[in-house]
């Protein structure tokens, strides 16, 4: 029943605010490539040195531009790795989630790739069947291991639940603030250094800006349906809580900053029902000042905006973080050819790959000098990415979270921001349905 459950937990929320890819950008300086160490002396089944090798990856695409883009990086690993290894890359649709599922039926019943694209929510069941390699050796051995942020092998820890690593970093996507700068230089606030500073912005950027008595310009889009527990984590880490304990002073206050913006009225009358479709409406509308969200909406923002659209990382308090979303890779135990495969994913996230695959699709370089290319930090939504993604992570993946997410945190929040619970009641509500 566990395995069902996970399975189900798996496609939920891979299909939530942070699964989908952001727009297109564009650019072009190459990478270096990386070079990947073996993790130990090969075993019997591993090819030896430029004795020919194929290795066969599954991922999916979410329009036929990035499955193209896709199969033009399979074609230049191919073409350069120098040692003889020949990728090759099979499409499956995403389906709403039924590609971990499908992914699971084929690997359970001894079939399926090498290795494969990977939402880092498929993990726990994975790794409960000791269907994943663990990579750490390999990434303790790797000369570009230092390329990538350590709190994102961090990342790939806390979803498996274990100290190791089984899931390869690859490309993100790292809420921040969006916000306006005409409305800003009008309520002559800056851009906020601090959480405390996000605060008073929220009180400042609040306005009658026609004088006729009503507030027509809110400060903050909060979100308070569905997805909008992403958000809300940036408030109560600000304050020093975390997620392994909601019912913490810090964690009661950060929820406690979060219903006084409602109930002081610096956000939407609506927030209590508003999505994902209705912040983006509202700040568009130029209804709120600042709103959160990733680079998938940036492309729309700059169309709306122009350049009176920019963004900053949710600011520190005493704690500081975002959600991340994620694409990632994995090897399979079993993969017969383990060194060739960690070649491959290597290549894609240090080498040309990583650079290919995030120009094309506008998600976050993992790699550190891709991150440093031109194109990523002349833009003003990557940059402020790029900046957030040190102390970007995700929620606790347990069978409890799909409920949680779907039901338990709208519905309890609702219930805060309407003054039906006290801050410390909805926290040990959430903890309870959490942790159940």
């Amino acid at each position: 029943m566990k395995k069902l459950i996970s399975t189900a937990l798996a496609l939920v929320l891979c299909a939530g605010t942070l699964a989908a890819c952001g727009g297109k950008d564009a650019g072009g300086s190459s990478a270096p490539a990386s070079s990947a160490t073996p993790a130990s002396s090969a075993a019997s089944s591993e090819a030896t040195a430029n004795e020919p090798v194929t290795i066969t990856h599954w991922y999916w695409a979410d329009n036929s531009e990035y499955s193209a883009v896709m199969q033009e990086m399979v074609k230049d690993f191919n073409a350069t790795n120098g040692k003889n290894i020949t990728v090759v890359a099979e499409e499956y649709p995403w389906d709403g989630g039924k590609y971990s599922e499908n992914l699971f039926t084929a690997v359970m019943g001894g079939g399926g790739p090498d290795t494969a694209s990977w939402k880092l929510t498929a993990t726990p069941l994975f790794t409960a069947n000791n269907l994943l390699a663990n990579l750490d050796d390999y990434v303790a051995n790797w000369a570009d291991k230092d390329l990538i942020e350590p709190s994102l092998y961090d990342v790939m820890k806390q979803a498996s639940g274990t100290d190791s690593i089984y899931v390869m970093p690859w490309n993100t996507q790292v809420l921040y603030v969006y916000y306006r700068p005409s409305m800003f230089k009008e309520a002559g606030v800056e851009v906020p250094k601090t959480y405390d500073d996000f605060l008073t912005a929220c009180e400042k950027l609040t306005r009658d800006t026609n004088g006729d008595g009503k507030t027509d310009v809110y400060g903050f889009g909060m979100r308070g349906s569905k997805g909008g527990q992403e958000p809300w984590g940036s408030f109560v880490q600000a304050r020093g809580g975390n997620f392994e304990d909601f019912t913490t002073p810090e964690a009661i206050q950060g929820m406690q900053d979060f219903i006084d913006l409602y109930t002081k009225g610096y956000v939407p009358p609506t927030a209590t029902a508003d999505g994902f479709n209705e912040i983006i409406a509202n700040f568009k509308s130029g209804k709120t000042a600042m709103t959160v969200h990733h680079t998938g909406s940036s492309a729309e923002m700059v169309d709306t905006f122009g350049d009176d659209v920019a963004a900053f990382p949710f600011p520190a308090g005493k704690g500081q973080w975002t959600s991340m979303g994620d694409t990632e890779n994995v090897m399979f135990e079993s993969c017969e050819n383990k060194d060739a495969a960690f070649e491959w994913m290597s290549y894609l996230a240090t080498g040309k790959g990583q650079e290919t695959w995030c120009v094309a699709t506008g998600n976050v370089p993992v790699s550190k000098e891709v991150q440093q290319l031109p194109q990523f930090q002349e833009d003003r939504f990557m940059k402020a990415s790029i900046e957030g993604a040190p102390y970007a992570g995700i929620f606790p993946i347990l069978d409890t979270t799909t409920e949680w997410i779907s039901n338990v945190w709208p519905n309890t929040v609702a219930a805060a921001l309407t003054g039906q619970m006290t801050a410390e009641q909805a926290m040990q509500e959430l903890q309870k349905a959490l942790y159940a």
